[in-house]
């Protein structure tokens, strides 16, 4: 059993000029988040591909630097990780060994992943996958196959909303969400919260009854926690 991460220096240096480093890194599980297992008596184990996948790796690619941080031996993860990217989107993988093993679990330290940590995202299906570092992470819904699932899609926007933002530490606004059952559909709630609000807004300078407000004020209102 190894329990310490196999380097305390998992990915390499950040990209320098005239090189493109995306200035986020955003670190994803493979099993129940992109890929859900199944197994029968005719197939054995299968893995089902998550919709929205290429859709969620197209719209991350030039703003976050996409690392597969997996629990799944490189010998299991390796190819499925290959035919979910044929176009090369992610950049760095790793495996179980790059874990720490604690209490029962496969913890995935962002200390060890050589990068500014105020510019890192977990997302994966297990809070104690990142319970080292909770602001680090985003625990999403287990995937439980379902071809209807609409998670990678609004997981795309949140992200994207977070580095179009230019948010200086993103523990600040993933503090806001640790707490919601579904981070996802908080943030959509606020997100419906903010356009019933602007859509008032607009209404009422239409009437002169209130001063404009900027983009930067509105935006901000998605990442205070609820009341």
């Amino acid at each position: 059993m190894i329990i310490e991460p196999t380097s305390q220096k998992l990915l390499p240096d950040p990209l320098k000029e005239p090189y493109y480093q995306p200035p986020y890194t955003v670190v994803l599980e493979l099993t129940d988040v992109l890929l859900h297992p199944e197994w029968s008596l005719v197939t054995g184990w299968r893995f089902k591909k998550r919709p929205g996948i290429d859709y969620l790796f197209q719209q991350l690619a030039p703003l976050y630097e996409i690392v597969i941080f997996t629990t799944e031996t490189g010998m299991t993860a390796y190819p499925l990780i290959d035919s979910v990217d044929p176009h090369g989107f992610i950049m760095y993988r790793l495996f179980r060994d790059a874990t720490r093993y604690m209490e029962g679990h496969h913890v995935k330290d962002v200390s060890c992943l050589n990068r500014d940590p105020s510019k890192v995202i977990v997302v994966d299906c297990k809070k104690e996958a990142f319970k080292l570092q909770p602001f680090n992470g985003i625990a999403l819904k287990k995937w439980d196959g379902n071809s209807d699932d609409r998670t990678l899609y609004e997981l795309a926007a949140f992200l994207k909303t977070i580095a179009l933002s230019g948010v200086d530490d993103i523990r600040a606004v993933l503090e806001n969400y640790a707490m919601e059952d579904d981070p996802i559909i908080a943030f959509k709630r606020r997100q419906e919260l903010l356009a019933q609000e602007e859509q008032q807004r607009i209404a009422d300078l239409s009437q002169q009854k209130k001063p404009s407000l900027s983009l930067g004020s509105l935006t901000s209102k998605l990442w205070n926690r609820s009341k």
